[in-house]
């Protein structure tokens, strides 16, 4: 494992890295989100307040892997009434799905950024996702913590996840889009 105090990125093929070790998501600095397009005219953003996750670094790159859980239960759109919402059966389906999760199964270099592989679970159903995603830095924090930052994206079909809310607009199209951009924003701490 890397000694924080000594390093606090490394250069494998070119592109920085963070050290080798096991790094946990900083709740209170990370943001899992979501974009669904509304009514056809905006999009409308949630997040989940509460999660937990690491993120594996190997020396190896290609070996590295993520596991994220989310209490789908804690979605927060600005707006208790669409919450709830979503939380019935319409949508999570959080009464018999609280849970969600992703496990990575593959980590692909693509450039500077990395395409994560791995399996979604929504509902019960599991789907492969890429999520598209860059580091944004590696630095030491004032209390001496390696810390990370990651930026990644990917877009899903909610009915893939038999998210299958169809409200249909009087002239035409879906309420709610059937296409999710997910959208993660994280700060994971290097564990001594």
């Amino acid at each position: 494992m890397a000694d924080v105090n000594e390093v606090t990125s490394r250069t494998v093929n070119g592109v920085e890295l963070p050290p080798v070790g096991t790094y946990v998501l900083d709740v209170a600095h990370t943001q899992v989100g979501f974009a669904v397009r509304h009514m056809a005219v905006s999009k409308v953003r949630g997040r989940f307040t509460k999660f937990e996750g690491t993120v594996q670094i190997a020396e190896d790159p290609a070996l590295s892997s993520v596991n994220v859980t989310i209490d789908a239960t804690s979605v927060d759109t600005q707006d208790e009434t669409r919450n709830n919402h979503l939380r019935t059966n319409d949508f999570f389906d959080v009464e018999n799905h609280p849970t969600w999760t992703f496990v990575s199964t593959s980590v692909v270099p693509d450039g500077k950024k990395w395409k994560v592989t791995g399996d979604l679970t929504i509902r019960g159903i599991t789907r492969p996702v890429t999520l598209e995603t860059s580091l944004e830095g590696v630095v030491k924090d004032p209390y001496g913590n390696l810390r990370a930052g990651f930026s990644a994206t990917a877009e899903i079909d909610r009915e893939d996840f038999d998210v299958s809310f169809g409200a249909v607009m009087d002239a035409g199209g879906l309420v709610v889009a059937k296409k999710v951009t997910i959208e993660i924003e994280a700060e994971a701490v290097l564990q001594a």
